[in-house]
């Protein structure tokens, strides 16, 4: 049995459910983690206290996807340059 055949046997409110369960895993798991790490990268050194906490708990919310990405993401402070 194909692919194709099985999609057809399935009514169309199962895969309505299918496809939003897969919008809301991509974007807990890709695009909200992703986006996370740009405003931290950016606003590192700018963030308020209250800003900070607010960060930290959206990290501490989507932290299965921060840990995908976390081995390809380098955020280590530039330096000062050559010393």
């Amino acid at each position: 049995m194909d692919f194709q055949a099985l999609l057809s046997q399935l009514p169309q409110e199962t895969l309505f459910v299918l496809l939003a369960y897969g919008v809301v895993l991509g974007a807990y798991l890709v695009a909200v983690p992703l986006a996370l790490y740009v405003w931290i990268n950016l606003r590192w050194y700018r963030m308020s206290k209250f800003e900070r906490l607010g960060v930290y708990g959206l990290v501490f919310l989507f932290f299965p996807g921060m840990i995908v990405f976390a081995p390809f993401i380098n955020l280590r402070l530039s330096g000062q340059g050559e010393v």
